[in-house]
């Protein structure tokens, strides 16, 4: 058996080579590589914005300005939910947030909840905020470097956010 070198024509006459070296790359496999990593990708953003511990209601944002005055909707420790000073239940609640509604169809509602309130019985006041028609509402967290809130319910001195 001889070596020699590949030839095109088949010939023996080493002038009579037509092989080029192959300029072309092959993409096929970076495409299967980034098609992989968009599926890896794909599945695992929604996995990492699960699960995250917080703590509220602390923050540095700054005041938003509002042209008027907003209702302010309070949760005490207890979980009483309260308007400005005025104490209410759930069910006294509604007829309420309902009248003010009517009064002022664009009013801004701010809902003050104690950090000792669980999450859910915040959630469930401002879902009754949303029954009576509120489409703008907002929650408000004491500012960084402010002093505690008194523990009765008082106007905002937060921000809202």
């Amino acid at each position: 058996m001889a070596m020699g070198s590949i030839r095109a024509g088949g010939g023996d006459d080493e002038d009579d080579l037509d092989a080029t070296p192959m300029s072309d790359i092959n993409v096929t496999p970076m495409v299967d590589v980034m098609l992989v990593l968009l599926i890896i990708f794909m599945v695992a953003a929604p996995l990492m914005t699960t699960g995250v511990p917080v703590q509220l209601p602390k923050t540095s944002a700054a005041k938003v300005a509002q042209s008027q005055k907003p209702l302010e909707v309070s949760i005490d420790k207890e979980g009483h939910p309260f308007i400005a000073k005025d104490g209410f239940t759930n069910e006294t609640l509604m007829p309420r947030l309902r009248e003010l509604k009517a009064q002022n169809p664009d009013q801004v509602v701010l809902v003050r909840g104690d950090r000792d309130v669980p999450y859910g019985k915040i959630m469930e006041v401002m879902g009754l905020v949303g029954q009576a028609g509120f489409t703008k509402v907002s929650l408000i967290a004491q500012s960084a470097g402010a002093a505690p809130a008194p523990a009765t319910p008082a106007p905002a001195s937060g921000t809202a956010r």
